[in-house]
């Protein structure tokens, strides 16, 4: 924790200063230069505005998918379907990250699987390779089961009493799902979130190998100033627009009682 903390103020630190653009060396003079760019600068804020969106749109969409499975799995499935359902969770986990983005970019680009299925059926391609919406399928995949296991286990821990009272006082199927169970799960839901939107915001080789070159995100640019521009202390000044992010979500997110679930 200590180097972590260590770490983060180092960054801040480095987000104070310049590179001089004749020696390319890093000029150890405070200023805010830097976060001057990014607040004044309209293509940053589209750059971090896509960045978040994307990480909500992810985050939404991961909730959705995830609850139905992580309910059926802890309340309706038997003990044999449940290891069965968990190992086909954790399966993909064990699959290294750039293995499951290529397979991704097989089935999405324009000669891929998914264009080629749809011809075949008469409809027209797809055509939504190496686009944001690629993107977007392809980050609610890759963190789906981040979103499952907290959802999995917060609906487990719901007392079967509290659903049997429901019952006994009349409120049906929907209605005991509504007010009973959704807002028990609600703490499992958050702190899934907090991985989909965390690990959504700070990625930076989904974007580059799905989204194609015209797909600038924070963490696409950030790389760019660290190896190709040589601008670590602007690297590290955007890198904080990340960091302020986070730590606002996990604020609400513990306001809310998304830690409970952890």
């Amino acid at each position: 924790m200590i180097i972590y903390f260590a770490s983060l103020a180092t960054l801040l630190i480095t987000a104070f200063w310049t590179i001089d653009p004749f020696t390319t060396r890093i000029v150890r003079d405070w200023n805010l230069d830097n976060f001057r760019i990014i607040l004044t600068d309209s293509t940053y804020w589209s750059i971090i505005g896509r960045t978040v969106l994307l990480a909500v749109l992810v985050t939404l969409t991961d909730a959705v998918l995830a609850f139905p499975f992580a309910y059926y799995m802890a309340r309706v499935a038997s003990r044999r379907v449940q290891t069965l359902l968990f190992a086909a969770v954790l399966l993909p986990l064990w699959a290294s990250y750039l293995a499951r983005v290529y397979a991704w970019i097989l089935i999405l680009n324009h000669s891929g699987v998914l264009n080629w299925s749809l011809q075949s059926i008469g409809l027209p391609p797809a055509n939504i390779g190496y686009t944001n919406t690629a993107m977007w399928v392809v980050f609610s995949y890759i963190w789906l089961p981040f979103m499952i296991i907290p959802i999995y286990a917060a609906l487990e821990r719901v007392p079967e009493s509290l659903i049997e009272a429901a019952a006994d006082l009349g409120a049906r199927r929907w209605r005991t799902l509504r007010d009973v169970i959704l807002p028990l799960a609600a703490p499992g839901v958050l702190a899934g979130s907090i991985f989909t939107f965390s690990l959504t915001l700070g990625d930076y080789i989904t974007p580059a190998l799905v989204g194609g070159a015209s797909s600038s995100f924070i963490g696409n640019v950030v790389y760019a100033n660290i190896g190709i521009a040589n601008n670590i202390p602007f690297a590290a000044a955007l890198s904080m627009v990340t960091v302020v992010v986070m730590a606002v979500y996990l604020f609400v997110a513990y306001r809310l009682g998304a830690f409970e679930a952890l």
